[in-house]
């Protein structure tokens, strides 16, 4: 007699045979998974693996095209995620999951207003209230939940959005790349709210390109690779090189960032911001230059105002005093089209809301940028100019999609970013701001990102380097500041010696 796996009991969630097609392509290829209580399981791979497309199922985001599930031991096929939500299974999201123009206490009650009606009205001091003990619960206790949600920045508002999911008690939490939105802070509230599941019995689904967080965070770590389940590791299992090879089933190379150190720039100075200040208050009296040629980093801790100063430099964020001059002109940067103009490009860390078009095409998006590089007699735009344009930035950086036709908002997250490169790189520009240009990417998207920006630098382009990862900043930069409340905190060159303990002293 066959005798059963005393782990068996333990499963909360199982797939079997799961696919999911969109179109021609193949998201999932029968995927057999296992999520077991008292677990933080870690699913890994490169952009569009299927990890995200599998546990949007599992939430009810979208139905599979076949197989099955089972969720504590029943078929499970939610309609809907609030469906999936009531039977104890809720999901962060990676991208924005909060609405917009209404308030925090709204957002985290959404669907639920019900709880607070009396004599038929809503009582929004009863649903503060709530909202009150459900940021608290989380630890999160520096905001007024009547407030507008615009009010907070993106790394809160996605605190918003934890309390709302950890607040009804979920048996089983999906957390889809949300630690790359999060400030340290936010991220170490996180990984208690998974810490505290585990220990209740419960269940987590930890999605993240961070293999250093995933070896350390979970118990259990699923590889998938082209939507099929390449391998699941133990704890006592898990290393960087074995993993990375059953993602892109081939070795790697370390080598991710350039591996010179001679820090070389030209003398000319392209870029001057002389005693700015924003009308967000985030950014006060700074001053700064910027060389031609040169891979400038800058970096801090959460509300340094080092993505004000990206928004600033590109003229898209009210200045009180000073200016921005972009010096070969001799002219002011006063405003986004502006800044296009004199060859400047921007790549926003808010990618889905500030930098897409999600419900547009690929190559909507790419030429939205460029429509003076495909327009003739000022007004005419020829198709096949268009497409050309289109197409050479999809195979330049080998952009994985059905067509240009395609929405991006059915693309990876990797791919989404590649297309927002794809905007600016198609330009031409002379000078282009990246803010956390590769949040939220596999390595090896990373790593082609970054021979990117290497080989503009060779071009003599300017790179503008905003980032939270100061791996990526040391290994990048041949200059790196480093803000603290809006103001210049320190200065470092390139060097092989320059570590992260002497930056980190520099930011607190």
């Amino acid at each position: 007699m066959e005798q059963q796996n005393p782990r068996e009991d333990q499963i909360i969630i199982e797939t079997r045979q799961l696919c999911k097609n969109f179109g021609p392509t193949i998201a999932l290829d029968n995927v057999d998974l296992k999520i077991f209580r008292g677990e933080i399981t870690g699913l890994i791979g490169e952009n569009g693996s299927g990890k995200s497309t599998i546990s949007s199922i599992i939430a009810g985001m979208q139905p599979p095209t076949s197989g099955a599930m089972f969720y504590k031991g029943q078929p499970h096929q939610p309609a809907t995620m609030i469906e999936a939500g009531r039977l104890g299974i809720g999901m962060i999201v990676q991208e924005q999951g909060y609405v917009p123009n209404i308030s925090i206490a709204q957002n985290i009650f959404l669907g639920e207003e019900g709880k607070f009606r009396k004599a038929g009205m809503i009582s929004a001091g009863a649903m503060n209230r709530a909202a009150r003990k459900a940021l608290d619960k989380i630890g999160f206790h520096e905001c007024d939940p009547a407030s507008s949600i615009e009010t907070l920045d993106l790394q809160d508002r996605k605190l918003v959005e934890i309390a709302r999911v950890i607040n009804n008690d979920p048996d089983v939490l999906i957390v889809d790349e949300t630690t790359t939105a999060l400030s340290q802070r936010g991220r170490e509230i996180i990984y208690g709210i998974m810490r505290r599941m585990r220990d209740e019995n419960k269940a987590v689904i930890f999605i993240s390109h961070d293999l250093d967080e995933l070896m350390t965070t979970c118990d259990t770590l699923t590889v998938l690779r082209d939507g099929k389940l390449i391998a699941t590791l133990g704890k006592l299992e898990m290393n960087a090189r074995v993993i990375k090879r059953h993602m892109v089933g081939r070795e790697m190379s370390e080598k991710y960032y350039r591996d010179d150190f001679d820090g070389r720039m030209s003398d000319e100075i392209v870029l001057n911001a002389d005693n700015i200040t924003t009308g967000s208050g985030l950014l006060m009296n700074f001053s700064m230059q910027v060389h031609r040629g040169e891979i400038l980093g800058i970096g801090g801790l959460s509300h340094c105002g080092m993505h004000e100063l990206g928004k600033a430099l590109f003229g898209e964020e009210k200045l009180l005093t000073g200016h921005v001059k972009h010096v070969p002109s001799g002219q002011c940067i006063t405003s986004a089209r502006g800044a296009m103009k004199l060859g400047f490009g921007y790549v926003s860390k808010d990618r889905d809301k500030e930098a897409l078009v999600l419900t547009a095409s690929i190559k909507d998006n790419i030429v939205s940028a460029g429509l003076d590089k495909v327009r003739q007699f000022r007004f005419f735009i020829f198709p096949r100019k268009e497409n050309a344009y289109v197409n050479k930035q999809v195979q330049d950086l080998s952009i994985k999609c059905a067509s240009i036709r395609q929405n991006v908002q059915f693309l990876s997250g990797g791919n989404k970013q590649k297309v927002v490169f794809g905007k600016w790189v198609g330009r031409g520009c002379d000078i282009l701001i990246l803010d956390c240009p590769t949040r939220g990417v596999d390595v090896g998207v990373k790593a082609a990102m970054y021979a990117l920006i290497d080989n503009m630098k060779k071009q003599g382009k300017t790179i503008i380097m905003i980032s939270e990862e100061l791996t990526e900043l040391i290994g990048m930069s041949d200059r790196l500041l480093i803000l603290k409340d809006g103001q210049f905190a320190g200065e470092f060159q390139r060097s092989r010696t320059l570590s992260e303990h002497e930056i980190i002293e520099c930011m607190i």
